[in-house]
């Protein structure tokens, strides 16, 4: 499944070749980390809503890594409040088993989470990869590694998760995350390969060939630093494709329902409390929704103030 990838925005202003290590030189990258966290700090407070885009990842990672040892592994059932309705003891009711759905929500959101962060990370690993050495050796690896991705970005990839799903039944997180990071790299390998292309034509490219610098120093030291906030931006990006993959996934029923899972409460709740069409176990669909919305918010205001911190351009002054 092909992530989502930011296709515009410059790149970080380019970087010097190194120079020799000098007295004052510590001092100096002290003083420029400090006024780079100030500037991200300023940022930050000239949109509100940007911090709370922080505080929302903050606290879906706080689910993430704490959430399943808040509630024991086999979460309290009451089968006298079968699909309750929502109150204090239970802000969004009960499913089916009158087991409570925020704590549903919470303990899957580790499930949810990694995997999403094991495809970003594949994905713009792999993508950055093969977009970078294709874009700066260019001629025969270039034709060769865009020729493979393109073959990559041509499969389907649902239809291939759906044969996948017959024979691996992804009930590890980790699993679920290397076969959508090995389906999506494709479009950011694309995207990281123009910016390459672009970036190895400026001033300070050929400078480092006229200083005789070996290619991995120009790759690794000079271009790859300077694409970092496009990466990171779409890393970002892909965490919430691969959220929408796996719950959607889940939801159609194609894999097992073994793991704890969003998409296991939204296909529960449809099919079978028939929230759709009933009202009774309307809040155990829209709990798992809200919470897959939020996520995107906190992500889509993040990147927006990330936009700004690495885009002299944007600020406002």
């Amino acid at each position: 499944m092909t992530a989502p990838v930011i296709t515009g925005g410059a790149p970080g202003a380019p970087r010097t070749p190194d120079t020799p290590a000098i007295p004052g030189v510590s001092g100096t990258r002290a003083t420029l980390r400090r006024n780079f966290r100030r500037g991200v700090w300023r940022v930050l407070r000239r949109k509100p809503s940007r911090i709370v885009g922080v505080a929302i990842l903050g606290v879906f990672a706080f689910m993430g890594i704490f959430g399943p040892l808040l509630y024991p592994a086999r979460l309290p059932r009451d089968d006298n409040a079968l699909y309750a309705a929502p109150s204090l003891a239970h802000p969004f009711g009960t499913d089916f088993e009158g087991t409570d759905v925020l704590a549903l929500v919470i303990t899957g959101a580790r499930y949810v989470l990694l995997t999403a962060l094991v495809t970003a990370v594949i994905t713009v690993a792999l993508g950055t990869a093969v977009g970078l050495f294709a874009g700066f050796r260019r001629g025969r690896w270039d034709t060769v590694l865009m020729r493979i991705t393109d073959m990559k970005l041509t499969i389907p990839a649902l239809p291939l998760l759906l044969v996948l799903s017959t024979v691996w039944k992804f009930t590890s997180a980790i699993e679920m995350g290397l076969v959508l990071g090995l389906l999506g790299w494709g479009g950011v390998a694309r995207a990281v390969r123009a910016q390459t292309l672009s970036l190895r034509e400026r001033g300070f490219i050929e400078a480092a060939r006229g200083l005789g610098l070996s290619s991995g120093h120009i790759v690794g030291r000079e271009l790859l630093p300077s694409m970092a906030p496009f990466i990171a931006m779409n890393m970002l990006i892909a965490v919430t494709g691969a959220v929408y993959a796996q719950v959607g996934l889940f939801f159609l029923g194609v894999l097992p329902f073994d793991a704890n899972n969003w998409g296991v409460m939204l296909n529960l709740a449809v099919f079978g409390g028939g929230a759709l069409t009933t009202t009774t176990a309307l809040p155990y669909m829209l709990a798992p929704l809200l919470a897959i919305l939020l996520l995107t918010l906190g992500i889509v205001l993040v990147v927006d103030a990330m936009d700004e911190i690495f885009n002299p351009r944007l600020r406002e002054d």
